[in-house]
């Protein structure tokens, strides 16, 4: 099991280069990829450009590029520009976002998920492999031949000539039926709020010989495991409670498949009901413990072989701990 790093995005007030040079620090202890995430503030692109000029050794990765933020021939030219300019060490994970993302920020239709990311996957291998791109398909039409098309649309090729002509695609799925398809059209599958307990039942998955399962795990390294497990309750009770209106909220979906019913209601109802401590306070122990690799280091040795067991090949440390980057080279 190799480790990554995830920088994730920059909070707001923060500046990405905090974010870098922890990125930098987990080179230097021998870390296999860094990952750069957006959501509706910093981009993964430019980040990764300027992670990928300041290092020379470890992979940069997306997880993720938001699929309805790019056109698939955009990804293409940026997947083959970003290998390009970091001999190539690119890593592309992408994902569909939810829909408050997807319809809120970047003014797109939710529709059809599945079936846009099993066309983008396509039109972007294609692009790489410098074919001549034609696609017509349930979400995209290429070259353009709606009503409004002006007819001088023609189909083109890549310009640029990528370094390699199959970039590894990682793709983020949170339900069943988007983890049988990346197992199908993907190189990796990127969990978050991975139980390696329960995954298997919870997703329906073996694992396969060289196909990627790259969770993101977060690390807090402590003696003190209840202030650890605190450190985490926000944020999980942020995901569960908050993150989608109920009945479409993908995490909380994710939290009733593990077995948290009861729990996952619990948060949900008091998030949106503007009783967010109460709700924070509700995330349960047995939870954090499952899902993040809290305590102090002989705690977070004991539970790694679980990861392995798995299926899991790379897993990303997410911490804003320098130490937990150094803790983590040394347990793995």
């Amino acid at each position: 099991m190799r480790l990554g790093f995830t920088m994730g995005y920059a909070p707001p007030g923060t500046s990405p280069l905090e974010l870098i040079g922890l990125a930098q620090e987990a080179e230097r202890l021998g870390y296999d990829s860094a990952w750069a995430a957006e959501a509706w503030g910093t981009d993964a692109v430019t980040v990764l450009s300027w992670l990928a000029a300041t290092t020379s050794t470890i992979k940069v990765g997306s997880a993720i590029m938001q699929i309805p933020g790019r056109t698939p021939a955009n990804t293409a030219m940026t997947a083959a520009t970003l290998d390009l300019l970091s001999g190539g060490r690119f890593l592309l994970g992408l994902g569909t976002s939810g829909p408050q993302v997807v319809e809120g920020w970047h003014g797109q239709p939710w529709g059809k998920p599945l079936t846009k990311t099993r066309e983008y996957v396509e039109i972007v291998r294609a692009a790489l492999r410098r074919e001549t791109v034609e696609f017509h398909g349930d979400q995209y039409e290429i070259p353009y031949a709606g009503a409004d098309a002006t007819g001088l649309g023609k189909p083109l090729k890549l310009m640029l000539r990528p370094l390699r002509d199959s970039i590894p695609i990682y793709l983020a799925a949170l339900s069943p039926k988007n983890v049988r398809l990346a197992f199908e059209i993907a190189d990796g599958w990127m969990p978050i709020f991975f139980s390696p307990e329960r995954a298997r039942d919870a997703f329906g998955y073996e694992p396969r010989e060289g196909f990627e399962i790259v969770p993101t795990v977060h690390v807090i390294v402590t003696d003190d495991v209840d202030a650890a497990r605190d450190v985490l309750r926000p944020l999980l009770a942020l995901y569960i409670g908050g993150m989608g209106a109920r009945g479409a909220n993908f995490y909380n979906a994710l939290v009733r498949r593990y077995g948290y019913e009861a729990d996952a209601d619990r948060i949900q109802a008091l998030y949106l009901d503007g009783k967010q401590r109460e709700a924070i306070a509700s995330v349960p122990d047995a939870l954090i413990d499952e899902i993040a690799l809290v305590g102090p280091p002989e705690r977070i040795r004991d539970r790694l072989d679980a990861w392995r067991e798995a299926g899991v090949t790379t897993m990303l440390v997410g911490t804003s701990d320098a130490g937990a980057l150094r803790a983590m080279a040394e347990l793995a």
